[in-house]
């Protein structure tokens, strides 16, 4: 019997090796990682320029505290400010815990202004984490469910839908900020309105908002640009990431810009381990590969030929609703659940997720070539083609 909590439904599978985008278990098989530790192993497993860094580092420093000056923390923040175009930044350890103090940011934001209790719009279909302030602010029920009473200071709007979050605006003059993802990613990849983002931006200019974007899945050049919103052309005021910063090591960061970024004061807030030296060599190294490598333009070219390959493949196959994405962020929508696609692939040799139930999501390593587009696409489109052919169709939750 384990003694780790059962806190998920694992796969009776564990591997012992990575290369590049390929897992191998104990056996010696080979599997194609397009899942990525959901979006998290940025550069491949196991690149030699991270390895080394982690190595070095762990050889030098691991960690000391954030009471004392980081230089590695101080050298990550201008690079990741660089990119951005954004202010200053706080490190922690994980997307909710980047998004736990951009929720503070907003609070202290309100209490600045008088508002006895600041709002925070967020929508249906998000996901910011599983905290007491993130599940709150997400938008499933399912995460939620069991941990009632939730926390004050939220009104959640349809995702996508500009005119719900002007009847707030209109009706509830505690809002104070807009916590939004560019594109959701456990909520199905639904990407908005090519004005959304930009129509955002103007509404929260109009009535003195934050506009803060969790970047958790979309950062860090999954969508073909550093970050999602680079595609709509505007800057936030506060941005969250984690994932793919670190290339598998635990790293979060939320960036401010403005008025935002002078919010946090000494004694605010603050992470035990939060831009540890171990970490942010780790980040450093995942961002010079991502440039030297020129894994965000290869974000770009190699998801737009995995999607026309898709959408080729599947064109008029009963079942298959709609196939959508940007850069490596790609889900293939079904009209029924397909949970059970995750063990079929594997038997395969494929790591995929279903995310809201009936959505196939890829989010490969972002140094996944058009030869791994191809392997993919040789075992999934037969994969999906059988399981739609054999299961009956059902109602999606």
């Amino acid at each position: 019997m384990s003694h780790v909590m059962s806190t998920y439904a694992r796969q009776p599978l564990a591997f012992t090796r990575g290369e590049g985008v390929f897992l191998i278990d104990a056996a010696g098989k080979r599997y194609l990682d397009a899942l990525a530790g959901v979006a998290v192993i940025s550069i491949g497993h196991c690149h030699p320029k991270l390895a080394k860094a982690i190595s070095d580092q762990a050889h030098s420093l691991i960690h000391t505290s954030n009471i004392f000056n980081i230089t590695l923390q101080e050298k990550l923040a201008d690079r990741l400010c660089e990119v951005s175009g954004m202010d200053n930044v706080f490190f922690c350890n994980s997307g909710c815990e980047a998004n736990e103090a951009a929720i503070k940011l907003a609070r202290l934001h309100g209490h600045k202004k008088g508002i006895e209790v600041p709002t925070i719009i967020v929508t249906e279909k998000s996901f910011h984490g599983r905290t007491m302030a993130t599940l709150t602010a997400t938008g499933s029920r399912k995460v939620q469910a069991g941990f009632e009473p939730l926390l004050a200071g939220f009104a959640r709007v349809p995702y996508d839908d500009l005119t719900a979050v002007r009847q707030v605006a209109a009706n509830n003059k505690d809002v104070v900020a807009i916590l939004v993802e560019p594109i959701t990613g456990e909520g199905g990849i639904h990407i908005p309105a090519e004005n959304y983002l930009s129509e955002l931006r103007a509404i929260c200019d109009q009535n003195g908002w934050l506009l803060m974007l969790d970047e958790v899945q979309t950062g860090m050049g999954r969508t073909g640009k550093w970050f999602g919103h680079q595609h709509s052309g505007v800057r936030p005021d506060v941005m969250t990431l984690a994932k793919g910063l670190g290339g598998g090591m635990p790293i979060g960061a939320c960036l401010a810009s403005g008025p935002a970024a002078s919010l946090f004061q000494p004694g605010k807030h603050g992470s035990t381990f939060g831009g540890n030296l171990l970490a942010c060599a780790a980040a450093l190294a995942v961002l010079d590969v991502l440039q030297e490598e020129k894994l965000v333009e290869n974000a770009t070219s190699t998801g737009e030929y995995l999607m026309s390959r898709l959408r080729s493949e599947f064109t008029g196959v009963p079942g298959v609703t709609q196939i959508r994405g940007r850069g490596l962020m790609i889900g293939i929508e079904l009209d029924r659940n397909c949970g059970e696609l995750v063990p079929m692939a594997l038997e395969r040799g494929l790591i995929i997720n279903v995310t809201a139930d009936n959505v196939v999501r890829l989010v490969p390593p972002l140094s996944f070539s058009v030869e791994h587009a191809d392997l993919l696409g040789s075992i999934l489109v037969p994969l999906i083609r059988d399981f739609l052919s054999s299961a009956p169709a059902r109602s999606a939750a």
